[in-house]
């Protein structure tokens, strides 16, 4: 049975991804000089990761940081500066 696009996608690294979206991301600033591209990626990226491990931790902070890799501490500052969730 043949692949699907959106299987074929789904198949695909994430760092395939971040390739295509620079690389579209580049050839639509034509001849603007970007800046803070890797703050503007992050800003991006980031709270969507920490969406994604507080959902799949049940919102459960301790187990979030470990599976990010990160103490709890920086987590819940992370969390807090995309307002994720609300300071206690």
């Amino acid at each position: 049975m043949a692949k699907t696009v959106s299987q074929k996608q789904k198949n695909k690294p994430l760092s395939e991804q971040v390739k295509k979206a620079m690389r579209k991301y580049f050839a639509a600033l034509g001849d603007t000089n970007p800046a803070n591209v890797y703050e503007m990626v992050m800003a991006e990226v980031e709270p969507e990761l920490l969406k994604a491990v507080m959902k799949y931790t049940s919102n459960n902070q301790s187990k979030a940081a470990n599976v990010l890799g990160l103490n709890r501490a920086t987590l819940r500052k992370k969390l807090h500066r995309y307002n994720i969730i609300e300071k206690s």
